[in-house]
């Protein structure tokens, strides 16, 4: 998955919040809230990668296709393991921890449920690169505890490539089908970008994190850059299946 620019999000890595560990970091009780949410959704985000890969499994043209799509559901589901563990370790209960961010990830799922193998595809790696993209923005301001296991989270289990094999293929074979993915591609940014803010403006905790107050936050214009840096980071996946953006 791409990484957008982070070269002023790395110049703070060694300053306030981002220089400290979870034991120092976590006294400021607006950070330790701030941080089960973010988790929590991180951790509902990756149970909903795991089923929604398995559910695609069976779109799948081909056994190996399914092999595929089944080792990568397998790993969505170590990282959500890996997330609900470490809530459980900071004293939060996970469950209660994603319970908040069920309803509109499942929302998104549902307005944006694929009709066909390749809807399925670009779904994986558009939808779940932006979401990315936004977690690792946001990863820049955390202490570094929880920075590295959100990062680890983050890994692309290999849908990137294989998207892109599989999406350029078809294309190639009919280029009637590239019109139509590249529809789907821009709706599911536009879907993609509305919950993200949605999820940020109904958690106060989150929203105090990235507009300022908690963990070096970023100012309103920087949340500005942030969502440009996204959204040209998807262009460039676009440009990668082969899709106008």
């Amino acid at each position: 998955m791409g990484t957008p620019d982070n070269a002023a999000a790395n110049a703070q890595e060694t300053t306030g919040i981002a220089a400290q560990n979870w034991a120092r970091a976590s006294a400021d009780p607006q950070y330790r809230a701030a941080v089960i949410d973010l988790l929590g959704a991180l951790a509902y985000g990756e149970l909903s990668a795991f089923e929604r890969l398995a559910e695609d499994a069976k779109l799948a043209p081909t056994m190996d296709d399914k092999a595929e799509l089944a080792k990568m559901a397998s790993a969505e589901f170590h990282h959500f393991e890996r997330l609900r563990d470490r809530l459980a370790q900071i004293e939060a209960e996970p469950n209660e921890a994603m319970e908040p961010f069920a309803g509109a990830l499942d929302e998104f799922h549902r307005q944006t449920a694929p009709s066909d193998w390749l809807e399925g595809l670009v779904k994986a790696y558009v939808g779940d690169s932006i979401a990315s993209d936004f977690y690792r923005e946001v990863a820049a301001r955390l202490d570094s505890d929880t920075r590295g296991l959100v990062l680890a989270a983050l890994d692309d289990t290999g849908h990137a490539s294989f998207a892109v094999e599989k999406v350029r293929a078809a294309i190639d074979a009919d280029p009637r089908v590239g019109g139509r993915l590249a529809l789907w591609a821009r709706r599911l940014m536009g879907e993609a970008l509305s919950q993200a803010q949605r999820v940020v403006a109904d958690r106060d905790a989150l929203s105090t994190m990235l507009v300022g107050g908690v963990a070096d936050g970023f100012d309103l214009a920087e949340v500005g850059r942030m969502f440009s840096r996204i959204t040209e980071a998807h262009t460039k996946r676009m440009a990668a299946l082969g899709l106008a953006a």
